[in-house]
């Protein structure tokens, strides 16, 4: 799970499977600027990570309410379950490799768990309404079948992570910077690097593996960047499904996705400068927090918070011209 640093929230889910960034359709500009509402915390994008380029994939304007309008999003179980189960495969390599075994993981939840609570107090009002603490009980026996289901797919008395919760940064030649978190870095004795990522749902199917392993290339480009070393192997962990995906990357795989998301970013900065930010339907919208302000669904968006540039008028010929 790929932890957003740009400051927005964000779903526990798969990069979006379509993988080809849109250029919104929009009226052309020109340097002059118009007067528009600004936040106190409204800045134009500045970086981009594995997650926030998949929200624009998937529908620019909930791109635009979370990086740029920082509209609030109410944590969901699965979201906060995948964050669990995540500190919890963090923290087993704390121990000696001997000792991490199933019992020693599922002791850790209850531990995480509180201090999941303290971070992030938001995740409390998910069971405010669960007094018993059946509903919960029910929640944290789910991320415990996660936690020992990973012991059927990897052997962590076997691993030993060169890095867990990698923040990883670079800029390309462009200027563009490329942010991320990768959940585990394992180095062979040989110098090959392997990128790993769990998720807590399930793999998807064949069809969309492609967009799956998105975040895992974008990953790798950053990592060739930084370091100049193509990584070996990805890997993507399904604890929801017990099925491992793996990808071996090549030189001309990241030359791919630096040009693709140089033309994503492209597209990000025309509708940043415009304030064009397209909503795209798809069955993904039932489970957006933000159909309130979605014209999809009737709603509007809040007041663009940045300056934008005047829609540039045709040229009309003065009297006698043209013909």
């Amino acid at each position: 799970m790929e932890t957003s640093t740009e400051g927005a929230a964000q779903p526990d889910s798969s990069p979006a499977a379509a993988v080809d960034p849109p250029v919104p359709a929009g009226p052309a500009t020109t340097a002059v600027e118009t007067a528009a509402p600004s936040g106190p915390t409204a800045i134009a994008p500045a970086s981009l990570s594995p997650s926030r380029a998949s929200d624009f994939m998937q529908c620019p304007l909930l791109y635009r309410f979370r990086v740029i309008d920082r509209l609030p999003e109410k944590p969901s179980e699965a979201a906060t379950r995948g964050t669990l189960v995540h500190a919890v495969l963090e923290r087993l390599f704390d121990a000696p490799a001997a000792e991490r075994t199933v019992p020693r993981a599922k002791s850790l939840i209850p531990g995480q768990w509180d201090r999941l609570r303290e971070t992030r107090p938001e995740v409390v009002e998910l069971f405010a309404d669960d007094p018993q603490g059946e509903r919960l009980a029910r929640w944290l026996g789910e991320a415990e079948q996660l936690v020992e289901r990973w012991f059927t797919l990897e052997d962590p008395s076997r691993l030993e992570p060169a890095e867990r919760e990698l923040f990883v940064e670079a800029e390309l030649e462009s200027g563009l910077r490329l942010r991320g978190i990768i959940d585990r870095v394992d180095v062979a004795p040989t110098g090959e690097v392997r990128i790993v990522d769990y998720k807590t749902g399930k793999a998807p199917r064949p069809e969309y593996s492609e967009g799956a392993l998105f975040q895992m290339k974008f990953y790798a480009l950053v990592v060739w960047r930084l370091k100049n070393v193509i990584p070996r192997r990805l890997q993507l962990v399904y604890l929801g499904s017990g099925q491992v995906l793996t990808y071996d990357p090549v030189l001309a795989d990241l030359e791919r996705v630096e040009r693709k998301l140089l033309a994503l970013w492209e597209a990000i900065r025309l509708a940043t400068e415009t304030g064009d930010w397209r909503p795209r339907p798809t069955k993904l919208c039932g489970w957006c927090d933000h159909q309130a302000h979605c014209p999809e669904f009737g709603g509007t968006p809040p007041p663009y918070p940045l300056a934008v540039r005047a829609a540039e008028l045709p040229v009309q010929p003065a009297a006698g011209e043209g013909g």
